[in-house]
């Protein structure tokens, strides 16, 4: 698996540098992008859901999903194991700054925690959201501080994040959906 991952790593990386405005796309998306998911979740969360009990729990459910996998599963991995970055391996300067441990992606752990949480409430943004978290993913291989098991690993963690703390919430956000009035829509879809 480890020569599988350093050729497709070499294969994604070996467009840097190459073409200025490339370089800058990819630095966008791997440093700049996932601001612009997270308004788009505040977005959903304060404009779409119809009630404050509905924005609150969308919010809490969001918020759970990246804690658990950003803030709790991916930093007890990285305790215990230490994966080197592919700029420290190969001894070149990434294209953006980045230090700790590789494995799993914080970037694409939070993200597509987000992006599964975003699908729960509203199919066809969850559905950019899960392509834009990958492109992020992408994005992190591209500008040289992770390997493709790396965006991997981080995706499943926030995967099976999103889904966990979903399952928690949905008991309550269908019992707060019924107590809408008939025929409302509680997140304006």
């Amino acid at each position: 698996m480890g020569n599988f991952n350093q050729a497709l790593f070499q294969a994604i990386y070996g467009f840097a540098r190459k073409n200025f405005f490339l370089d800058v796309l990819g630095i966008f998306l791997a440093q700049y992008l996932p601001y612009l998911l997270v308004l788009g979740f505040l977005i959903l969360v304060f404009y779409y859901a119809r009630s404050y009990k509905m924005r609150f729990l969308v919010f809490v459910d969001g918020a759970l999903a990246v804690i658990l996998a950003r803030g709790i599963l991916t930093e007890v991995i990285r305790f215990f194991y230490h994966h080197a970055r592919p700029f420290d391996v190969f001894g070149f300067t990434p294209l953006v700054g980045e230090s700790g441990s590789s494995f799993p992606s914080g970037h694409a752990a939070f993200l597509f925690a987000l992006a599964l949480v975003v699908f729960y409430y509203n199919r066809k943004m969850g559905i950019w959201y899960l392509v834009l978290a990958l492109v992020n993913g992408l994005a992190r291989v591209y500008t040289g501080v992770h390997w493709p098991m790396d965006i991997l690993g981080g995706a499943i963690i926030g995967l099976a994040s999103g889904f966990f703390t979903h399952w928690l919430v949905k008991p309550i956000f269908e019992k707060l959906s019924a107590a809408e009035p008939r025929g409302a829509d509680p997140l304006g879809k």
